[in-house]
């Protein structure tokens, strides 16, 4: 595979993908899409030789500082698509090319579009047939490497050690008080305590369960998911934060961030029964309701977790709608975890 890297959409020309992809492209011209807070993504309109009439290039943003910040990210999603990406049992775009620089701070992605499915929103939440999807794509994705030692000798995936889990941890507490100070004026008081308590214990959350263990999407929520209007079949996109680790995780954040707070109340129970549902007809038999419940109550801390991350690490500018997407993300996690009393759960199970 070539490893030619474009930098912008400037350099996505008809000669550099003639060359990456071995074929003729007669014209190719680029549109700006999405409001990616760590990478830059193209729709790309092509006339060439037996190729789509559309792609999408993905490719970093931001100075070297910013890039070199997030260049895990960049690792991660291009291993995933050279190396997983045929392995889990879900839809996943078709990957004509992947590249990666060898610091990570540059990489470019050529990926299926997807359209005409339109990726959610997440402000405004989903709806209950969007969440029940995510849920039986969630157990796809987790049964495909269902306590499978294999996927910690992958090469991007970091392992999580307990000095990762150290690092980590003073990251996430740099990053609440940065989120704390920076949105002061809209976060409820209860809110701001229970994000501060959600650093205090994030490295036991981050080893808790680690004989539990699968692949996981990592920021499963409805501005990385791909629905079809007619039928709700969702495509997980965006795969920088996939990893290895607790699948409580994906299914908390999803629905403790993705469905607004009287839905997730009255919903979640039949939810996370669908997914162990799922797993059972997959295969997965080492799990009962009551560990889904348990992974469920405690995976409720990633919300918090890479809400705060998410705007530390952000290399493109805030603008407002982020800025309301990350708030309503943090409101609806600390409601779920005060709800369930998450804190509680994570020192009784561990």
């Amino acid at each position: 595979m070539s490893e030619l890297i474009a930098t912008s959409a400037d350099e996505l020309t008809e000669a550099w993908l003639a060359e990456v992809l071995g074929t003729t492209v007669h014209s190719v011209s680029a549109e700006r899409i999405g409001a990616g807070q760590t990478s830059a993504t193209c729709r790309l309109t092509i006339d060439g030789d037996g190729l789509p009439t559309t792609m999408i290039a993905k490719f970093a943003q931001g100075d070297l500082d910013a890039r070199l910040r997030v260049a895990l990210a960049h690792r991660s999603e291009v291993g995933f698509y050279r190396q997983m990406a045929d392995r889990v049992s879900l839809t996943t775009p078709a990957c004509w090319h992947g590249a990666l620089s060898e610091d990570a701070s540059s990489f470019t992605l050529l990926l299926e579009d997807l359209s005409p499915r339109q990726i959610g929103r997440q402000v405004d939440g989903c709806t209950p047939a969007q969440a029940l999807a995510g849920v039986e794509v969630l157990a796809a994705l987790h049964a495909s490497g269902w306590r499978e030692p294999e996927l910690r000798a992958l090469d991007f995936f970091v392992p999580l050690t307990e000095e990762r889990a150290s690092f980590l941890g003073g990251l996430v507490s740099l990053a609440t008080e940065q989120f704390v100070k920076r949105f002061a004026t809209v976060l409820d008081e209860n809110d701001v305590l229970t994000l501060r308590h959600v650093a205090k214990s994030i490295v036991d959350f981050q080893l808790w369960g680690s004989d539990r263990y699968s692949i996981i999407h990592g920021d499963f929520r409805l501005d990385n998911l791909m629905f079809d209007a007619l039928t709700n079949e969702v495509v997980p996109v965006d795969w920088q934060t996939v990893t290895v680790a607790n699948p409580g995780r994906d299914l908390a954040y999803f629905l403790g961030t993705c469905l607004p707070t009287e839905a997730r109340v009255e919903l979640e129970d039949e939810l996370v029964a669908s997914y162990h549902h799922s797993l059972l007809d997959q295969g997965i038999e080492d799990v009962s309701l009551e560990g889904c419940f348990d992974a469920y109550r405690v995976g409720l801390s990633h919300g918090p977790m890479i809400t705060v991350l998410g705007t530390m690490t952000s290399a493109a500018v805030l603008e407002p709608s982020a800025a309301e997407m990350f708030c309503s993300m943090a409101a609806r996690s600390c409601a779920a975890m005060r709800f369930h009393n998450s804190f509680d759960v994570l020192e009784a199970t561990r």
